[in-house]
Parts: C-alpha cells; structure tokens; sequence
C-alpha cells in the first residue's frame, strides 16, 4: 500500500509538473508572437522612414521566393496579405516624405476561381482596399525585372505573407512625397 501511495504521488507530481510548463509553452508562444507581430510592423515603419524615392516595398504571397540580391530583404510575417497591404497604404499615406506607385500582376486579372478559389473576392477586396489610388497592372515578369533593376542601387523590402493564391503581391515603388513627376519635368525643362 505504501508503494502504491508513493507511486501515485509521483505520477501526480508528474502530472501536476507537466501541467504548468504546458501553460507556459503556450504563453510563451502567445507573447512570442505578439512580439513577432509588433516587430515586422516596427520594421517596416522605420524602413520607411529610411526609405525615399526609388526604394520598393512588396507584400507578397506565400510562394514568392526569396531573392539572393543582398539589397532585398524578405521577412515572414504571419498576417493576412490584404491586412499587410492595408498597413502599408496607410503608413504611405501619412508619410510626407513618400508616395508610391502600385503594381499589381496583370495576370491576376485572367486567374479563374475553378483555378484558385477565392480569386474574385480577393481582387474585389484589394479593388476596394486601393480604391482611388492608381494601380498599374503589368505582367509578373515584368515587374520582377523593374525591381531586380532597381535592386542594383536601390534597397528592396519584400513582406512574405501566408497568402495562398497565385498572382496576389502588390508592389509599392515608392516616390517622392513632395515632389511629383510635373514638378520634376518643369524643372528639367526650365534647364534646358
């Protein structure tokens, strides 16, 4: 009986042992994701205020690859890609110092919702998400070009969101907030 009670302590003490370090995994993994979450948010706001004119920033579907040019940094972040796109429209919008140009893959137009479900609730949601905002549809390869390109001089930040549908990155080619291509041609004029 001794035995008995000695092997029922231990295997409650167990228990009881296994019990509070699960509750602790999990609370940690619940602020360690929290902070994750904070972090590429912080991150793409000081980016920004290093970023100016000719710096890219895109959120961009879980299957983009990772570019092996040293001046495009991806980072994995586990959000929603039209939440990703809404955050930085907004810190675009109320920064001073920057605007951008959209892109968007010309081949989303043409994907079909047999092929990958839930395409035209995306394309409406980003239609209305960027709505008076100029969005410029080129074709993937296209735009990959303009921003290896502009990589060669110029520092890219790529959000590698867990969007699961092909053709969805939206691409910020960032510009001068306070002045604009006019302003710039008038300039150029006036110096010839």
């Amino acid at each position: 009986m001794k035995y008995l009670l000695v092997a029922i302590g231990f295997f409650l003490g167990l228990m009881g042992c296994a019990k509070p370090e699960k509750m602790s995994l999990n609370n940690e993994l619940k602020i360690e994701n929290t902070i994750k979450e904070t972090d590429w948010r912080m991150e793409v706001q000081q980016k920004l205020k290093e970023y100016g004119h000719r710096n890219w920033i895109v959120v961009a579907d879980a299957a983009y690859p990772k570019q092996s040019n040293p001046a495009i940094e991806t980072i994995v972040i586990d959000t929603e890609q039209l939440e990703a796109v809404a955050y930085i429209s907004e810190l675009i919008e109320r920064s001073t110092h920057v605007d951008a140009n959209i892109f968007v893959d010309k081949e989303m137009t043409f994907v079909a919702e047999k092929n990958a479900t839930g395409i035209e609730t995306y394309r409406n949601s980003l239609d209305s998400l960027l709505n008076g905002s100029p969005v410029k549809r080129m074709l993937h390869e296209d735009i990959i070009k303009e921003l290896d390109k502009s990589a060669e001089l110029f520092h890219i930040l790529i959000l590698k969101t867990n969007m699961t549908i092909p053709y969805t990155s939206v691409f910020f080619q960032l510009e001068c907030g306070y002045w604009n291509a006019r302003s710039e041609g008038a300039i150029r004029s006036a110096m010839e």
